[in-house]
């Protein structure tokens, strides 16, 4: 059994994509979600797909990356459900599109895509951990990607600031290992999303739907991964634990 039957898991970025993908996946097995992202609109619209599955939603449209929203979020969160069990950071924005090389970077797209993609997690975790540690238990998972892990040529800013996120949750990790909270990243691959389709306008080959991408956010979320701390996940191809298939998890 996952556990996660009225757990509540945080997800920015949860309007589109992987990040509503995910929230769909928690609402089937009876999480209570809190969800933000920057457009008001499409955050709404999310909400009530997730309400009409029967889950509990908060939803608070804001930038992850500003201070000020990230306490509106957190505290409404933990004025609703009490406490926050499981943090998913997946909010992020590639930047100019095409994008440029390097060496004609604008500065100001740069700075905004770190400040968002780097930066935000970072404010939302140190928001989010005081209450895990203060209840002695809770999952961070941060997205990252395959141009966070290896640098390639054109994925600039972007790129750059998955290698920050993997840098983020690496320290996160180390700093919390004599706690009972843990923090992990995943790759979640490539997949049919708007951003995709934004950073590789000419893709000819099939990309995954991101409802493939979320059995190892489950996984990480739920109490199979106590323990697992300051690892990092290639989401399209994970494998459930011996013994922890389809059959034996709760809906």
């Amino acid at each position: 059994m996952l556990g996660l039957q009225g757990k509540t898991v945080m997800i920015t970025g949860a309007s589109k994509g992987l990040g509503k993908a995910l929230a769909l996946k928690f609402a089937q097995y009876g999480a209570r979600l809190a969800i933000s992202a920057r457009g008001e609109s499409l955050l709404t619209q999310t909400k009530r797909e997730l309400e009409a599955l029967g889950a509990e939603v908060l939803a608070v449209a804001g930038d992850m990356s500003v201070s000020r929203d990230v306490e509106r979020f957190v505290a409404a969160a933990e004025a609703a459900y009490g406490g926050i069990d499981v943090l998913v950071n997946n909010a992020s924005i590639l930047g100019p599109s095409p994008m440029p090389l390097l060496l004609d970077y604008p500065e100001e797209d740069y700075a905004e895509v770190l400040r968002v993609n780097a930066i935000g997690p970072f404010l939302v975790t140190r928001r989010v951990i005081v209450g895990m540690l203060v209840r002695g238990s809770g999952s961070v998972i941060n997205v990252t990607s395959e141009a966070g892990h290896t640098g390639y040529s054109g994925w600039g800013a972007y790129g750059i600031s998955k290698f920050a996120v993997e840098g983020l949750t690496e320290t996160w990790a180390d700093e919390l290992q004599e706690t009972e909270v843990r923090v992990n990243m995943v790759d979640p691959g490539e997949m049919d999303t708007d951003m995709h389709a934004l950073a590789v306008p000419d893709c000819d080959y099939e990309l995954a739907d991101p409802s493939r991408a979320t059995d190892v956010f489950l996984y990480l979320a739920s109490n199979k991964a106590i323990g697992v701390n300051g690892r990092r996940f290639e989401a399209q191809q994970f494998e459930w634990p011996e013994g922890d298939g389809e059959d034996e998890r709760e809906r």
